[in-house]
This record gives C-alpha cells, sequence and structure tokens, in this order.
C-alpha cells in the first residue's frame, strides 16, 4: 500500500448530494448502535485516527459522531509526550486511555506518532522503532483478544490541499487558534512523513488500516461512517433484558 498511489478525493462521477444524504442516514444509525453498544457493555470500540496536520480530524469526529450519546464516548488528543509519560514505555499513557466496556474512544492521533515523529526527525535508533512495530501489532492483538475493536483510519490529504488549509488558518479569525508555525515546519518534510506512512501500513497490519481521501469533507465524513456502522452491526451489541426482583 503506498500513499502516493491513493487518490486524495472522490471521483467525478460521485455524487454529493446522494453521499451526504446517506452519511445523515448512516450518521443517525451509528447513534443507535452505539447506545446499543453503552448499555450492553461487553464490547468497546477504539477509534485510531491519524493524518498530517489540517487532513480533517477535529471535523471528522465532531460531524461522524453527531448523533451519539457523549456519556458512551470520549475523545482523547495525544500530543508531545509529558515528563512523566516520557518517563514510562511509549504505550504506558495509550493503554490508560483504552475504552472500557460500552465505550468509544477516539484517538486523534495516537501511538503512531511515537513512530513517526522520531523517524522522521531522526532522534530515536532505528533498532528501537523496529522494536516498537511489533510490540504495537502485539498491543493492538491484545486489545481485539479482550473485547476491544480496533478502527484504524489515515485520513488522507494532497500537499495541495493541506497547504491551502495551512493558509485558511491565517487567514480565518475563527482559525487562528488552530495555527502552529510548527505545523509549517512539519509540512516542509511532507515526503518523509508520506514514506514513513508507507512502513507503517506495512509493519503493524494486525488491525487493518482504513486510507480515507479528505480532500473533500463531506465523501471524508461517508467513508468513515460506512466503515465504522458496519463494523459496530458486526459487533452486534443488544439491549440487555429487564433485571428486576419486583412481583
Amino acid at each position: 500500500m503506498k500513499l502516493a498511489e491513493i487518490k486524495t478525493g472522490p471521483s467525478k462521477s460521485v455524487d454529493e448530494s446522494d453521499i451526504r444524504k446517506k452519511t445523515e442516514e448512516m450518521v443517525a444509525a451509528i447513534g443507535e448502535w452505539q447506545l446499543k453498544l453503552y448499555a450492553e457493555s461487553k464490547q468497546s470500540l477504539l477509534l485510531i485516527l491519524q493524518g498530517m496536520d489540517a487532513s480533517g480530524k477535529d471535523g471528522a469526529i465532531k460531524d461522524v459522531f453527531a448523533s451519539v450519546n457523549p456519556m458512551g464516548t470520549h475523545v482523547i488528543c495525544f500530543k508531545k509526550p509529558t515528563e512523566l509519560e516520557y518517563s514510562h514505555d511509549f504505550l504506558w499513557r495509550i493503554h490508560a486511555q483504552v475504552p472500557p466496556a460500552g465505550m468509544i474512544h477516539i484517538f486523534n492521533r495516537s501511538h503512531y506518532e511515537d513512530i513517526l515523529v522520531p523517524s522522521v526527525e531522526k532522534f530515536l535508533p532505528e533498532s528501537v522503532i523496529k522494536k516498537r512495530f511489533q510490540q504495537i501489532n502485539d498491543f493492538e492483538k491484545m486489545l481485539e483478544e479482550n473485547g476491544t475493536r480496533v478502527l484504524k483510519f489515515m485520513l488522507h490529504v494532497s500537499k495541495e490541499e493541506q497547504k491551502e488549509r495551512l493558509q485558511e488558518r491565517m487567514t480565518n479569525p475563527k482559525k487562528f487558534w488552530k495555527h502552529k508555525d510548527s505545523d509549517w515546519e512539519t509540512a516542509k518534510k511532507w515526503d518523509a512523513y508520506m514514506e514513513m506512512y508507507d512502513t507503517i501500513f506495512d509493519k503493524c497490519d494486525t488491525c487493518k488500516w482504513h486510507i480515507i481521501p479528505s480532500d473533500k469533507n463531506w465523501y471524508k465524513e461517508y467513508l468513515m461512517a460506512e466503515v465504522i456502522l458496519n463494523a459496530l452491526k458486526d459487533m452486534k451489541p443488544e439491549y440487555p433484558p429487564l433485571v428486576t426482583k419486583m412481583k
């Protein structure tokens, strides 16, 4: 799987209005299935969102999960590790945020940053990175074996689309808060990050990766909603039976 060979947007034959309608229906259905998952409280769902800066992770979370019960969901944004987190193994802070039974947790960035960043920025030896590939595979396998379904998404935008979105963060007052100078520095290393993502897809495949063309938000949300809804249906959560001692 090579990102360079995957389109970042829909084909011309895709009807936007039809896709938006289908997305709306799936988003509503996700809310219904999520409530069953929460009520049953036997399984959990973990969503891992990766992507370059401005790939649309925040918007995807807001729109695809618009109909869920907030009590049964939790979003975790992983940033640069703290001093305490650095003192532990790299999966320590990740494991602490894995969803308990009944919950959906959404990772906005994840343990894959602990491969991407040190690899591209070259502050960890290759021998350590290689070990992390296997450690992640073992970790995700363990989650699946213990009742947590893992869905991994890479929001795939073009280099040109990312540039436009980063520029908008400097011109649209409503998006000033999203701007970081460091995002532009990271964007200069685009090719290195794409190459590392390709390596991750090859090495960390215990749980399937879903590459989501994300130049058009409406198409991105449709594809993500489809994967999530199908996963929830496959998990087959059910409302529990009535338990009462009343006569």
